[in-house]
């Protein structure tokens, strides 16, 4: 967890690679969610993570959803938005 300003930032702790694009994830206070990614697949950066065994090496760096390719997930829009 970070602080700035008024905001709390939580760090993603847990990441899991779910059938058909989804991923459930867990913060470091504990809530958890499945969230469906396809909407967010598409060209450029993430057209690789169309491919199922790229898509399934997702891991965490700095508390964000990371791929080999340098795409990336913000914690803060996935928890509030998605």
């Amino acid at each position: 967890m970070t602080i700035k300003g008024n905001t709390i930032i939580h760090d993603i702790i847990f990441v899991e690679p779910l059938n058909d694009f989804f991923l459930k994830v867990t913060f470091d206070d504990g809530f958890t969610k499945a969230f469906d990614m396809k909407p967010f697949i598409g060209g450029g950066i993430s057209e690789e993570l169309k491919n199922p065994s790229f898509f399934r090496k997702v891991y965490i760096d700095n508390g964000a959803l990371t791929w080999p390719n340098g795409y990336d997930f913000c914690p803060v829009f996935l928890r509030n938005e998605v």
